[in-house]
């Protein structure tokens, strides 16, 4: 290349509903290969691919304008990516992707753990992206076409349709297996193997879901910390994330915050509001997220320059859709020699999805888990040129691939567990995705109106509620 490949840009105001609009350019088909993601109010789409990296246990694939490169797999994939990005001639890169749960046993060196196939790691540097803000919609493409499309997209008006909404119903799903690991986990803790383990469980989805409208009408039940949609080389997700793994800014400050400690979230606010003082209140529960914490601040400190990490938000209370966490932040100044892929690394995968400590956590995940994680409990993210990443944590998502469509979640075991409140809570955490599910093909028959806020119990009713969210009629 001549000089670095760049952006044409167009700036317009920002429209009316961010998330319709953003939901609209994933339906559109400007591109197959997308990642939606929100951060504090703002909006991104990532569509096409200009670069990409794929890191999977036999190598690492890179490809950037029609040049592509297969590279030995060397046990450290995450300086391998970090290279491979300081290569890119784009100006003002940002690289949007996911990371599976099993990167952490790549990074760990435990390979054997691996399945071969399986992407550890997939990033691209879009074609065209879109970046909404309270004011405006920044728009920018290597295309010319699909720049001017994406602007019509963003400024055309929107109707406002209803979404058919089909909860599951989780309590009607076989959970003797759970149960079972649950105590045999608490065994091992016992006998002083691990401290705390986080265990999790698959729920199948058997019917045609809408992921888009799925995001759009769990979105608007939901209060993430970050909410994603992506579907990238045949897996597809949608999720509202409660936590982030690591956020660092482009001067080096870096954060993480951990959730650990769970109750129920229903539409009765004077039951939230015992539940909350029993959260507060439980000795199980309060252990289980000071471990955590203390787990995040030593991960920091080996980073950071010496005195500026420090525990902020200490167990406050987070109000995350269905439930409520006890919730801290963890801050520091990372050292000269560090940058975001040495903060990502350190902290991946979240303590609060793995354990204490996370060698031994991994070794009873293998043992008491089905199959493997994936992009559950892992990470979707973006990084840019400047060094800034943000990264959130894969819970409360459905995902699909391959033909299969699922649910996942999980609870902390810690000595003190009992396997009926940690099947409870997985229920829990599973209702903040189960009663946003938008069936694929039109529902016919009666309809109600919108439920605002689901039952503390897990639902057991099948009946479809009509949802007046804005967002499948973009015409």
């Amino acid at each position: 290349m001549d000089g670095p490949q760049s952006y044409s840009r167009i700036v317009v105001d920002a429209p009316d509903d961010p998330l319709l609009a953003i939901a609209r350019l994933a339906e559109s088909g400007i591109s197959q290969t997308y990642v939606v993601y929100e951060d504090d109010s703002v909006w991104r789409f990532a569509g096409g691919v200009m670069a990409e990296i794929i890191v999977s246990p036999r190598g690492v694939r890179f490809r950037w304008d029609g040049w592509k490169r297969e590279l030995s797999w060397n046990g450290r994939p995450l300086q391998q990516v970090a290279a491979l990005l300081d290569q890119l001639r784009i100006a003002d890169w940002r690289a949007y992707g996911w990371a599976a749960f099993e990167l952490a046993y790549a990074e760990a060196g435990q390979r054997e753990w691996m399945d071969d196939a399986a992407p550890l790691l997939h990033l691209i540097v879009p074609r065209v992206e879109v970046v909404i803000d309270a004011e405006h919609a920044r728009v920018r493409s290597s295309d010319p076409d699909a720049l001017q499309a994406a602007v019509q997209l963003v400024e055309q008006p929107v109707t406002s349709p209803s979404y058919a909404v089909e909860p599951i119903e989780i309590d009607d799903l076989p959970q003797d297996r759970y149960t079972d690991a649950v105590a045999a986990a608490v065994h091992e803790i016992r006998q002083r193997e691990l401290q705390k383990v986080i265990l999790s469980r698959v729920v199948p989805i058997d019917r045609d879901v809408d992921l888009v409208g799925t995001y759009v009408v769990g979105r608007r039940r939901n209060s993430p910390a970050r909410s994603f949609l992506l579907n990238m080389g045949g897996l597809q997700a949608a999720g509202f994330s409660p936590e982030t793994v690591v956020e660092v800014a482009s001067d080096g400050q870096v954060t993480t915050q951990p959730l650990a400690g769970t109750r129920a979230l229903g539409g009765d606010a004077e039951e939230n509001t015992r539940l909350r003082g029993e959260l507060l209140a439980d000795s199980k529960e309060l252990f289980e997220h000071a471990i955590s914490v203390k787990v995040a601040y030593d991960e920091l400190a080996g980073l950071c320059r010496p005195d500026t990490v420090a525990v902020r938000e200490f167990m406050d209370v987070k109000r995350r859709g269905t439930v409520q966490h006890l919730g801290s932040q963890v801050a520091g100044q990372l050292s000269a020699d560090c940058g975001p892929w040495d903060a990502f690394g350190a902290v991946f995968p979240s303590v609060t999805a793995s354990g204490v400590p996370k060698h031994a956590a991994y070794a009873s995940i293998r043992r008491h888990e089905p199959e493997p994680r994936g992009l559950y409990s892992g990470a979707v993210f973006t990084i840019d040129s400047n060094g800034a990443m943000d990264a959130a944590l894969v819970l409360r998502t459905i995902f699909r691939e391959a033909g299969r469509t699922w649910l996942r979640a999980g609870a902390g075991i810690v000595e003190q567990s009992r396997p009926e409140r940690e099947l409870q809570e997985t229920c829990e955490k599973l209702r903040s995705v189960a009663q946003c599910l938008v069936p694929a093909a039109p529902v016919t028959g009666p309809v109600t109106g919108e439920v605002d806020r689901p039952q503390a119990a897990c639902p057991r009713s099948s009946d479809a509620d009509s949802v007046p969210t804005p967002a499948k009629a973009w015409q």
